[in-house]
């Protein structure tokens, strides 16, 4: 199914960077928003860009 999350992975950083990728593409960073995510909101943010990518 198209809309399914095939792959998870979380990878160690340095310098308290955070960010979400969807098919290499960046959906989230908390560099670029100077914030981390609020509860529940990574998950909304993977859920909408593999929802976004099934619909191309």
């Amino acid at each position: 199914m198209a809309n399914e999350v095939a792959e998870l992975r979380l990878k160690p950083s340095s310098g308290g960077v955070f960010f979400i990728r969807v098919d290499g593409r960046t959906v989230f960073s908390n560099k670029e928003r100077m914030r981390f995510p609020v509860e529940g909101e990574a998950l909304k943010t993977v859920q909408e860009a593999v929802q976004s990518a099934g619909a191309s």
